[in-house]
């Protein structure tokens, strides 16, 4: 598969992508990735997850660097806050994941991007994670994502690059669909 030249620049490359997809669909084992990461309890609901390795083309990766990220509940639920909530941790997910999508769409169509602004806003009764009603279900009960995007483009051109990031993302799919999740003690 080829692509037209550009003169967008959004710091994707989509060549290699193109690339990429065209050589998996030949060998589709090499598309199945594992992503990793590992969490250590610190201290009340303080814990850090580290992320490093992923499995993907059929072998083991580290990424460039160690990644560290901290999460706590805040102080109205009787922690420390030192550091965001692990629910405002899925809002980070969805919203980078959508993100990058409207860039890599928007390089691949040739779109210029100015600036690319996600809000994100997640509604949840706590109710069922302190467990005082059984009606209430545990996570969000609805998500809203409004972008504010910049674009050499038009607003239909900017809603279609919106919609394909939607239609793409991972962390959108995996929210919206149900995923298998094992949860296992040694």
């Amino acid at each position: 598969m080829s692509t037209t030249e550009s003169a967008a620049d959004n710091g994707v490359n989509t060549q290699a992508l193109l690339d990429a997809r065209a050589a998996l669909s030949d060998a589709p084992e090499a598309a199945e990735f594992t992503w990793r990461a590992t969490n250590e309890w610190l201290r009340g609901t303080h814990s850090r997850t580290t992320i490093q390795q992923y499995s993907g083309l059929g072998q083991d990766h580290n990424h460039k660097s160690t990644f560290e990220y901290d999460a706590d509940h805040p102080e109205v639920f009787a922690a420390e806050d030192q550091a965001p909530t692990p629910v405002e941790f899925l809002l980070v997910g969805l919203s980078s994941c959508l993100t990058a999508g409207v860039a890599a769409v928007a390089q691949n169509r040739g779109i210029q991007l100015n600036s690319v602004k996600a809000t994100v806003e997640g509604d949840m009764n706590i109710l069922g994670i302190l467990g005082a009603d059984p009606e209430v279900r545990n996570g969000y009960n609805s998500i809203r994502v409004n972008f504010e995007i910049d674009a050499d483009a038009d607003a239909d051109e900017v809603a279609a690059l919106v919609a394909q990031s939607q239609k793409r993302s991972a962390v959108f799919d995996a929210l919206t669909n149900p995923t298998n999740i094992t949860v296992t003690v040694n």
